[in-house]
């Protein structure tokens, strides 16, 4: 949803194309970045019809450009995928099913999930990782959840990196570490300014480097 995260999909997209590919290559892009302020009030207030709609009137401007399938490049706005799926014709790549497949893939059954409140509480995101891939997931604490929150809305989604909150994040993780999980997903797409594999001891899942990973497979295949 800001141009933080948006700016690293479509930089990892184009050097994925490239490695991939080789010599001048790119990727065939159809991109709509919308104003995340409006959206971020709709969200704080409940009004998620309302966000679905901004969602599908852009999904329908990439598919009228071409595009082969969708991505929506964000985690909490999986809370309206269904709905912005149903309004187009073409497919859309889910993020949960993304991270999923990597936390198969290296064998683990519980991991711990970090994000927006939405998406660390509701069901759209930690209830997909259960029931259709039967992947045990563990949430921070009230306190915690404010924590991770606060910082994405209020520092991440401006840019602004800051050791203090890094630190946080890191007692967060230990503390879903304590608590049985085997990894954890970053389920929120600015998360990975902020925090990575090198600041703590478990597995970290990136969602917007798999969600692009997903999409380059799926395009180049």
């Amino acid at each position: 949803m800001s141009w933080e995260s948006s700016l690293e999909y479509y930089r990892l997209v184009n050097e994925g194309v490239k490695k991939r590919l080789g010599g001048l290559h790119s990727a065939k892009v159809a991109m709509v970045s919308v104003d995340f302020e409006p959206i971020e009030k709709m969200q704080h207030a409940g009004d998620w019809p309302a966000a679905a709609d901004a969602l599908i009137d852009a999904a329908k401007r990439i598919e009228a450009a071409g595009a082969d399938f969708l991505l929506i490049c964000t985690n909490t706005m999986h809370k309206v995928a269904d709905e912005v799926a149903g309004a187009i014709g073409i497919p859309l790549l889910h993020i949960v099913d993304a991270a999923a497949e990597a936390v198969k893939s290296q064998g683990l059954t519980k991991i711990g999930l970090l994000g927006t409140q939405f998406t660390m509480t509701e069901d759209f995101y930690g209830g997909r990782l259960r029931k259709k891939h039967g992947i045990e997931v563990a949430i921070p604490d009230e306190h915690d959840r404010e924590t991770v929150h606060r910082v994405i809305y209020k520092e991440l989604c401006l840019g602004v990196i800051r050791d203090e909150s890094r630190q946080q994040y890191v007692r967060i993780i230990d503390d879903l570490a304590s608590r049985g999980a085997e990894g954890v997903v970053l389920g929120c797409t600015e998360i990975p300014m902020l925090v990575g594999p090198d600041d703590v001891d478990i597995p970290l899942f990136d969602t917007t480097a798999l969600h692009v990973e997903a999409a380059l497979t799926r395009a180049l295949s």
